[in-house]
């Protein structure tokens, strides 16, 4: 089976993107599922339930996220509602919605989805390597396909992730910081990983915002209100091909897709 992930979904561009590219990739190159981090897709900051049926009528099957999910109050209820949009799954115990998911594609193969949440420079929340441990472990029962989101700041953590999970998952993608590595690889254990896949949005910007304000902010140590950038809209992701039977990976590529 071949899956897109898509990297953070950026505001109403990123969105417009989605539009436009998910379907012609998904034709182009035989895609079974799509993920895609969404916390966002909302102004830049956060997702809403209007957004997320957006999203899905666009062609995308799951939606993880961050830490910024919580950032629009009105998506906490459907949380708990929609399987397939997922929170990280590390925050403490009995926080609205699911950490994980199992997916089963037209074709009837099921793939289980784990969101989690790194610690390093970020908000203190549970363990992601035990919490992403025990996750597995009960997926691998119904599943041998799974793919991890780890949606952490810090490059170190995510390669240390990489290396706890290898051979027990299908596929590691890191997102958070917007902007994609050139690690991309298949272990010898057959777990696909790359550090981080990129941002879908605006690229003639800072991570998604006007420039100028971000600089105006560095210089002044100011508040200031960041605004969305409009220019050079790209999809940045990766297609994994993983065996069906086995739930090894076969091949990663990155992938970046731009809109007009």
């Amino acid at each position: 089976m071949k899956l897109l992930f898509i990297g953070d979904i950026v505001g109403e561009p990123g969105r417009h993107v989605i539009r436009e590219a998910v379907p012609r990739i998904k034709k182009r190159e035989s895609i079974d599922v799509v993920v895609a981090n969404c916390e966002n897709a909302a102004g830049g900051s956060g997702l809403t339930p209007e957004i997320a049926d957006e999203l899905f009528r666009y062609g995308v099957n799951i939606l993880t996220s961050g830490d910024h999910i919580w950032k629009r109050k009105e998506i906490v209820d459907v949380l708990d509602v929609n399987p397939y949009i997922l929170r990280p799954l590390n925050y403490p115990p009995n926080v609205p919605g699911n950490g994980s998911c199992v997916y089963k594609t037209e074709d009837g193969l099921q793939i289980g989805v784990i969101n989690l949440v790194g610690r390093v420079f970020m908000e203190a929340v549970d363990c992601p390597f035990r919490g992403g441990m025990a996750e597995v472990e009960k997926l691998r029962k119904r599943t041998q396909i799974i793919l991890v989101d780890i949606h952490a700041e810090a490059t170190s953590e995510k390669i240390a992730l990489s290396y706890y999970l290898d051979g027990l998952v299908s596929a590691i993608c890191g997102t958070h910081t917007h902007v994609p590595t050139a690690d991309e690889k298949v272990t010898a254990n057959g777990t696909a990983y790359i550090t981080d896949v990129g941002m879908t949005g605006p690229h003639k910007s800072v991570i998604g915002r006007k420039p100028e304000q971000i600089i105006t902010r560095f210089i002044t140590q100011l508040p200031t209100r960041f605004q969305m950038a409009e220019e050079d809209l790209r999809l940045q992701g990766a297609i994994i091909d993983i065996d069906e039977k086995t739930g090894k990976a076969n091949s990663i590529k990155r992938v970046e897709e731009k809109v007009g």
